[in-house]
């Protein structure tokens, strides 16, 4: 590892995020101390997963590039498992689900080489038909439609969703002179989780009139109202450190990254809330699975980079 090769900004952000996990353990403390009665037993297995998680995002981003891109295909490995965990499945289709796993390392191979037309066409043309033609040869057609949208649909929004924020690693240097490709990625789930966190802080505080209580009964318009404005202000913040952005395009990112994570999360309510379960796993102590963690950046991530592509000089 070397750090020298890592843009400052990001280091310097990496290390805020930790400033700000020591600041929650003391008031954590704090509060321990002054309302002993008080259960906070959950709250701080959330603050050590988030340690964890803080942790080896940090050493996946200032590993080697390539290293850093397999982790990522790795954690779209471990979303798809889970996914599949909680969907049942076809026996006859176990060969279809082997080509469905390989479409990740592919999809990878692809991110490396930076070939972007591929990329962008190989999951939801080349792969969908693909598993389709391969359950159709299969010769079974009992629950034929359910079982091929369910492959597809996972591999969309594990593979091919999360795919679009490694693809960022690989951008050059030059396309974001502050901080690299990692800048962006760094301000993508910066603002993806901190805009999870506002939503729930302004809807804890002042919620009343619900969005969709079918779907989440906890999402209020206060809470989506006063996450939206929270993460436009810190997109405005962070931007001159880990962007090349404009005021009015962070203003712009804030916006689309505010809007699709709430989209994200809602749509994975919905499949949890089908399904009749309540987190996708309990992978990670006190947030649930991996999907759970990933439900916003499923639609935050390809959203921001088609916008970062958008305004990209020559992209």
């Amino acid at each position: 590892m070397n750090l020298s090769k890592i843009p400052q900004n990001i280091l310097w952000m990496m290390g805020g995020i930790f400033a700000l996990l020591i600041v929650a353990n003391l008031i954590t403390f704090l509060l321990k101390k002054l309302r002993p009665q008080k259960d906070y037993n959950e709250l701080q297995m959330r603050i050590r997963s988030w340690w964890v998680m803080a942790s080896v995002f940090a050493l996946a981003m200032t590993l080697d590039k390539s290293i850093s891109l397999w982790f990522m295909a790795f954690v779209s490995f471990l979303a798809f498992k889970e996914f599949l965990s909680i969907i049942p499945t076809r026996r006859v289709d176990r060969r279809v689900i082997f080509w469905a796993y390989m479409a990740i390392p592919i999809q990878t191979c692809w991110i490396m080489m930076g070939w972007y037309d591929m990329f962008i066409i190989f999951i939801p043309v080349y792969m969908f038909l693909w598993l389709a033609a391969q359950m159709v040869l299969i010769g079974d057609t009992s629950g034929f439609l359910k079982a091929v949208g369910t492959l597809q649909w996972g591999l969309m929004i594990t593979a091919f969703t999360i795919g679009h924020m490694a693809y960022m690693l690989v951008f050059p240097n030059d396309f974001n002179p502050n901080a690299g490709g990692g800048g962006l990625v760094l301000y993508l789930v910066i603002l993806t989780q901190l805009n999870d966190v506002s939503q729930f802080i302004w809807g804890k505080s002042f919620g009343r009139n619900k969005v969709i209580p079918k779907v989440s009964p906890n999402k209020t318009w206060e809470g989506f109202l006063g996450g939206v404005a929270t993460t436009i202000a810190l997109a405005w913040l962070l931007a001159p450190f880990l962007t090349f952005f404009s005021v009015r395009e962070s203003i712009i990112a804030g916006a689309i990254i505010a809007l699709a994570g709430f989209l994200g999360d809602l749509t994975m309510s919905a499949i949890k809330r089908d399904l009749g379960i309540k987190d996708t796993s309990q992978l990670v102590p006190g947030h649930g699975g991996i999907l759970d963690r990933l439900d916003s950046l499923t639609y935050t991530a390809p959203l921001f980079f088609h916008f970062t592509s958008f305004v990209l000089p020559n992209f």
